[in-house]
């Protein structure tokens, strides 16, 4: 099988630095592009010195060239509320501007590019599970919209490109994601709770712990990108790529503390504003067009996760 080239928009963040390790051991030459906002190159140090993978540190709100890309995973943007609020304007544009400038990259190359979209589309949804039928429910001037609504105006992007330009998409939509790689003060509740508990601080839950979401391993997610870039040339999607079974936040919490042997007490906080009450992905498209289904259940993933911030905050 002929090595492609594949570009990694985001490669060092938390999705992107999983996806260059699969792409890289399938022998795939692989490019990895990141500002390092959220990314770390320690998440990728393991794969600097290979030939077939070479990292740039480049922001996508700036048009990148190349003469020849396979295919294109465009995953640049901050994902975790604290990152993403933290610049709303750059959240943005990164989304935005990203996306023009990974299509144009892609038209002038004739490559296969894919969007990294997101639940967040649905916003507080309405409708329960989320089909990718369904609209959402957007809060377009809320202090999360930068993220929100930046993501729906790429998921247009992309359209607009293919049914304009016959640029060949693919979008799928990532659901609460887990795993080795998170940042330990990203502000996403696996990775605050992993953390408050290894310390026995308060374990902070916001609101009543009674809202719920639907946690995915990463090496479930990378299965079912991968999956997704080699469906046939007209499935572009969206698709919804998540774990079904729907936790609460406070059941979240109880098991983390079992897991870790914790200390930690509970403590409620106030509830974010605009922060969903229910996320769980209906994923029967995935199901039939990408053979795909998760496989790791919470608690072997939360313990993977767990052992991964033992090490990580051992080493500081």
């Amino acid at each position: 099988m002929k090595m492609k080239r594949i570009l990694v928009s985001g490669g060092a963040g938390f999705i992107g630095s999983h996806l260059c390790t699969r792409l890289t051991e399938e022998g795939q030459g692989v490019i990895c592009l990141d500002n390092l906002f959220t990314g770390s190159k320690r998440n990728i140090a393991h794969l600097e010195g290979k030939d077939n993978f070479k990292f740039i540190h480049h922001d996508v709100e700036f048009p990148y060239m190349m003469d020849e890309v396979d295919e294109i995973y465009n995953l640049a943007c901050p994902a975790s509320p604290i990152h993403y609020q933290y610049d709303a304007i750059k959240t943005i544009k990164t989304s935005v501007l990203g996306a023009i400038n990974m299509l144009g990259l892609a038209k002038r190359t004739n490559a296969r590019i894919l969007q990294a979209s997101t639940s967040e589309v649905y916003g507080d949804p309405a409708v329960h599970p989320q089909l990718e039928t369904y609209w959402g429910n957007v809060n377009p001037v809320g202090i999360r919209s930068c993220y929100d609504e930046g993501k729906r105006c790429a998921e247009t992007l992309f359209m607009d490109y293919y049914r304009q330009n016959g640029v060949r998409i693919k979008i799928i939509r990532i659901f609460n994601t887990y795993g080795p790689n998170m940042l330990p003060d990203d502000g996403r509740v696996v990775s605050n709770f992993i953390v408050q508990a290894l310390k026995n601080e308060d374990i902070t839950i916001y609101g009543s712990g009674e809202q719920t979401r639907s946690f995915q391993y990463i090496d479930d997610l990378i299965e079912g990108m991968v999956r997704m870039m080699r469906t046939e040339e007209d499935f572009i999607g969206p698709v919804n790529i998540g774990n079904p079974h729907e936790f609460s936040i406070l059941s979240l919490a109880e098991k983390v503390l079992r897991l870790t042997g914790s200390k930690s007490k509970l403590v409620f906080k106030p509830l974010p504003h605009d922060d969903p009450k229910q996320r769980q992905p209906d994923i029967t498209l995935a199901k039939s067009k990408l053979d795909w289904r998760p496989v790791i259940e919470l608690d072997e993933g939360l313990e993977r996760t767990i052992e991964y911030f033992k090490r990580l905050m051992a080493c500081k």
